[in-house]
């Protein structure tokens, strides 16, 4: 099922900012470095602190590490239960009659990463192209504070199967003719050609390279669909094959998921643990250059 409209522009958003249905959220997280020889690959701090330094009017907070992932697990930013989600979205006013709209600092990753999360619910969203940074710069209002919030709702989800895969469903397709895995973290460690915080360096082996990096424009926009066409296809990825994404976390292979259902691509999964489960387990194979 592609999803034209999973892009919203800052002029669309301007133009229904006192819509009452509208359910406007920043979903900004930062990655902080941690010391050499930590046992994580970096710190998830809540961007809470940049929100309460401007947001656009009327937002709300998104905190993906503290309340829409699975507390339990060894990774950063893992999948939590359905009920969970139902619960943590509740709170924050969302259901699938409002209109929701995902924006983020810096990066459009962690707008897109809640954007497939919902997907998974079945519930449609829409990221703001080129996110915070793009409203700020063409001068747009800026509200400045902690988060109001909205009126609580009962979130109910409609789960689709298969959107968020594990080690084992990504090991099984090793070198399987109908599917391509693809990597969306830069060239250099694809290739494993520098040391990564994730682990071994490498990739899962057989898989291609479409850097997330790629498919962003200076102003954080994202590419046009005839360049994301033209590299998704230079790489070998083909509408007729299942196509698995990973990436460190889980977070940026988002950007090119988006961008895949923007083309119409409907076979599409995301590898949750991604690097950061792979490449520290001995057990699993990895492949550099």
């Amino acid at each position: 099922m592609s999803q034209p409209t999973a892009l919203i522009t800052t002029e669309q958003v301007a133009a229904i900012l006192a819509d009452p249905d509208l359910r406007l959220y920043d979903c900004t997280t930062y990655n902080e470095p941690v010391p050499p020889g930590s046992d994580v690959p970096y710190r998830a701090v809540p961007g809470d602190k940049t929100f309460a330094a401007g947001h656009i009017p009327g937002a709300d907070y998104l905190d993906l590490q503290g309340e829409f992932s699975d507390a339990s697990a060894q990774q950063f930013f893992t999948m939590p239960d359905v009920a969970q989600l139902e619960a943590a979205f509740g709170r924050h006013g969302a259901d699938a009659s409002k209109t929701i709209v995902l924006y983020s600092i810096g990066t459009m990753m962690w707008s897109t990463r809640f954007w497939w999360m919902l997907r998974s619910l079945g519930v449609v969203a829409r990221v703001l192209d080129g996110g915070f940074d793009k409203w700020k710069d063409e001068g747009r209002p800026v509200e400045t504070g902690a988060p109001k919030g909205y009126p609580a709702t009962t979130f109910k989800a409609s789960p689709r199967a298969g959107l968020f895969v594990d080690k084992d469903f990504v090991k099984e397709r090793i070198g399987d003719p109908a599917t391509v895995t693809v990597n969306a973290l830069g060239p250099q460690f694809h290739r494993g050609l520098e040391p990564s915080r994730y682990g071994r360096p490498g990739r899962v082996p057989g898989s291609v390279n479409v850097s997330a990096a790629t498919l962003v424009n200076a102003d954080k926009t994202l590419t046009t669909l005839a360049d994301a066409e033209a590299k998704f296809a230079a790489a070998g990825v083909t509408r007729d094959k299942n196509v698995i994404l990973y990436c460190g976390g889980g977070i940026s292979a988002t950007i090119d998921l988006l961008m895949l259902t923007q083309l119409g691509y409907d076979k599409l999964t995301l590898y949750d643990a991604s690097m950061g489960e792979w490449a520290r387990d001995p057990s699993l194979p990895i492949e550099t250059d």
